[in-house]
């Protein structure tokens, strides 16, 4: 812990200190609160936040430190220090830089393009039997995760390894002041962001300022071969090197490798002596950061022996939490990825945000390697559950048997095993219903089987839903938005296939200011689900009036026959001023108000006042289309003569919306007050990236049930329409037009991605398989998945072999698929 003059001293900051405090933990997320009495808040602004908005929410959850560019009225916080600095961002980096320089022990530094995530967790599991190791949390390499991570460095600590991420130049600077490595580690340089830098020369220089200053530089010469030679990268990094190549001279000479079954053999030469050692993968990828691996043992003078000893147990790294639906009506959040305190509170606050009202139920194995004396670390654990309120805990493992007394004190219901096995045999599946489990366990202790156990029985065919993605998308369109102007987001059908209530708790978590859904029932799930947002219900008919109002839902008012039928609903009831969104038509011709109606409607309304009018909008009809932007201006005009009217009628303001998802960036100037975000948010972009940097949010998902071969003379499928030409192998795949897989991508127009092709549909689709050609295939073999569409097929595409739009594929999967939402 630092006292709170030595964090003004370190930051160089002016102080309004009222109270002597002491500092262990660092808060940017008002969201995120635990430890308030030992927490100092920065208030960090972006584009679309300011930091400082949330001071007052912070100071009422118990906090009493900040950190703070903004003049504070100090009067309204009579326990609270603040500090003032130029740039709060700044000083939370500046920190943590004064932090690290505190310790001597060795620190890894890792970047590059792909893999740092998996370097890291794969040095992990190879020294954490030798080090007590402070590592990254899941992916925290960015201008604040870099410093989050580094502030958890502690004296009991003997290894650090940290990643640091950029996405455009002078970004790296920062994060090598603050990480210092001794030894850095370039897992390769790619084409991930690099829209941010002019060419692929320019990304390779920005990422190795991280090494300047380290002792040694691990790195594969084919990499940066053609970019700069061997000597400019060790001027450039001011560091001695460690190569690797599988075709140039290096200090690791890759002479072999061959894959044999599921596992792979690498040969290497490395002073002077030939070596084998052994993974259990195949793929390109998981070699070469295997090789980067073994490199830095080398260096850290592991007996090569060992190291052989060590690589064949390397275990395949999760890097994101994956939550399913399972028995019982019981959502399970499966987060083995790592088992640490720092991932657990990452973990705990994912479940505290999808929860909702929910009761939360946390299955945990013994925390292994900590570096922290148990009796410490199980009283930290205790309070992590109690500050977020779990409901019971499920301990497993003999350290945590040992200390059950301290979390009986923190968790209403606790049981405690001392395996994993133990588990299975005396626990029920029955005393489990309507919660939300977290399960969160050391690899020894084979969690998996706890995951298999809650699963429902469903078939293999699933759907992704990649919640860091959709936050990504949403933050990708608020850049262009004027600060003042709110989003409502659309949830409708189903969240357009993706998922009601995981949606909306992301949306609502991530501040979007409104909801909108079709119909009442929607709305209706959503409140049931603990979400508290404004949600407006844009079908709205006489048979969900009681729903409106019994969850405070919001109904679009389009027409004069279901504005005089809820106004008559209104007045039986004796309620007055009920939050509506009147619609307006100006050129879509679907639902909404005929200007001229507006005068009879607003009087009415003026009169009785049974409505209030929250919000006015209307609907583009072709804002993406550059052909309909006379149209849209038209439509713009009619919508502004039409509120302005009613305004005048009402007496009072409301807000105005009319812009959706294209609307925000090609028509700027119709953002009014509000704007609709809608498919945008789901990853599919109608402007092919010229815009906005959209992420894949859904992936569709099978398996294959079964190969087998067929001669010319074979037919494949119903009425024998799929044929060959030459001998063929044809797989079946666990999904049909049941499943929403259209009868039009059947007899050669569809394809699914496998092992990196992609092999075609043959015959017609039938309604629970489809037949695939995997000739050309030859990886292919029973019970590998395969993508239906998502990063490798963008539906956009399946779409357009369908004949139809993205809205209509991604709504159209089945709700016997089992969405599985993931964050990374």
């Amino acid at each position: 812990m630092y006292t709170i003059q030595e964090v003004q001293k370190r930051i160089g900051a002016t102080g309004h200190l009222v109270i002597n405090n002491h500092i262990a933990y660092l808060l940017t997320d008002s969201r995120k609160v635990i430890f308030p009495e030992q927490s100092l808040f920065f208030a960090l602004s972006g584009p679309r936040r300011n930091g400082h908005l949330y001071i007052d929410d912070v100071y009422h959850k118990g906090v009493r430190n900040f950190v703070v560019k903004e003049a504070v009225v100090t009067d309204n916080y009579p326990e609270a220090n603040f500090l003032y600095v130029s740039d709060v961002l700044k000083a939370l980096q500046q920190l943590a830089s004064s932090h690290r320089a505190q310790f001597s022990y060795p620190v890894i530094g890792i970047t590059g393009s792909n893999g740092k995530t998996i370097v890291k967790e794969w040095l992990y599991q190879l020294l954490q039997h030798q080090y007590k190791i402070v590592r990254s949390p899941r992916s925290y390499n960015s201008q604040i995760g870099v410093p989050l991570s580094v502030w958890e460095m502690q004296s009991q600590h003997n290894l650090a390894i940290f990643e640091a991420g950029i996405s455009t130049t002078n970004e790296m600077d920062q994060l090598a002041s603050i990480i210092q490595p001794d030894i850095g580690i370039l897992t390769n340089i790619g084409e991930a962001h690099k829209e941010g830098f002019a060419n692929i020369e320019e990304k390779l220089l920005e990422k190795l300022k991280l090494f300047r200053g380290a002792k040694q530089l691990v790195f594969c010469r084919e990499d940066v071969d053609g970019l700069l030679d061997i000597h400019q990268v060790a001027s450039l990094a001011n560091v001695n090197l460690f190569s690797w190549s599988r075709n140039s001279e290096a200090t690791l000479r890759v002479e072999k490798e061959i894959r044999n079954g599921l596992s792979t053999a690498v040969t290497f030469l490395y002073a002077q002596q030939t070596w084998v050692f052994q993974v259990p993968f195949t793929d390109k990828a998981s070699i070469n950061n295997a090789i980067s691996c073994c490199c830095v043992l080398l260096l850290l003078q592991i007996d090569v022996q060992d190291i052989q000893l060590r690589m064949q147990q390397l275990q395949p790294v999760e890097m994101r939490m994956q939550l399913k639906k399972a028995l019982n009506n019981c959502y399970v959040l499966n987060d083995s990825y790592s088992n640490d305190v720092s991932s657990l509170t990452i973990a705990l606050d994912f479940l505290k945000q999808q929860s909702g009202q929910h009761t939360t139920t946390v299955i945990l194995s013994d925390i292994l390697q900590s570096g922290t004396l148990p009796h410490a670390l199980y009283a930290h654990v205790a309070q992590l559950l109690k500050q977020y309120g779990i409901g019971k805990l499920i301990g497993i493992g003999n350290v945590m048997v040992q200390y059950q007394e301290v979390l009986r004190q923190a968790v209403p219901s606790v049981a405690m095993y001392h395996s994993t096995q133990a588990f299975l045999q005396h626990e029920s599946q029955q005393q489990f219903h309507d919660e939300y489990i977290l399960i969160k366990g050391a690899r020894v202790f084979a969690f998996e089987q706890i995951d298999q156990w809650f699963a429902q029985k469903v078939h293999q065919t699933i759907m992704e839903i990649n919640l860091n993605a959709m936050a990504h998308n949403l933050k990708q369109y608020q850049q262009f938005l004027q600060p003042s102007t709110k989003l409502m987001a659309m949830v409708k059908a189903f969240s357009y296939g993706n998922g009601s209530s995981e949606v909306a708790r992301l949306l609502q978590f991530n501040k979007v200011d409104y909801l909108a859904v079709a119909y009442a029932d929607e709305g209706v799930e959503l409140r049931n689900a603990g979400i508290t947002l404004p949600i407006m219900v844009m079908n709205a008919d006489e048979a969900s009036f009681h729903s409106l109002i019994e969850y405070n839902l919001e109904p679009e008012i389009y027409s004069c026959y279901i504005y005089y039928a809820f106004d008559g609903y209104l007045k039986k009831q004796g309620l007055h001023h009920f939050l509506v969104h009147f619609k307006i038509n100006t050129g879509m011709n679907r639902l909404g108000f005929e200007p001229a109606e507006l005068s009879e409607i607003g009087e009415h309304l003026a009169q009785f006042q049974t409505m209030l009018v929250k919000t006015a909008f209307s609907h583009l009809v072709g804002s993406e289309d550059p052909l309909c932007d006379d149209f849209t201006r038209h439509q713009a005009h009619v919508f502004d003569l039409a509120t302005i009217q009613l305004e005048k009628l009402l007496g009072y303001t409301f807000m105005k919306h009319i812009a959706n998802s294209s609307g925000i960036f090609r028509h700027p100037n119709l953002q009014y007050q509000m704007v609709r975000l809608g498919i945008g948010l789901y990853g599919v972009d109608s402007h092919n990236g010229r815009f906005v940097q959209l992420e894949t949010v859904a992936t569709l998902k099978s398996t294959i049930a079964q190969i087998r071969v067929i001669q010319p003379t074979d037919t494949v499928g119903y009425n024998r329409r799929g044929t060959v030409e030459k001998q063929s192998r044809i797989a079946t795949i666990r999904i049909g037009y049941a499943d929403g897989f259209s009868r039009r991508l059947g007899n050669g127009v569809g394809a699914v991605y496998i092992h990196g092709c992609l092999a075609k549909v043959i015959g017609n689709v039938c309604m629970d398989m489809i037949m695939v050609d995997v000739t050309n295939v030859a990886e292919a073999k029973e019970g590998d998945v395969v993508e239906v569409f998502g990063g490798h097929i963008p539906i956009q595409e399946v779409a357009k072999q369908c004949g139809t739009i993205a809205y209509e594929i991604m709504t159209g999967i089945s709700q016997r698929v089992k969405r599985i939402y993931i964050e990374e």
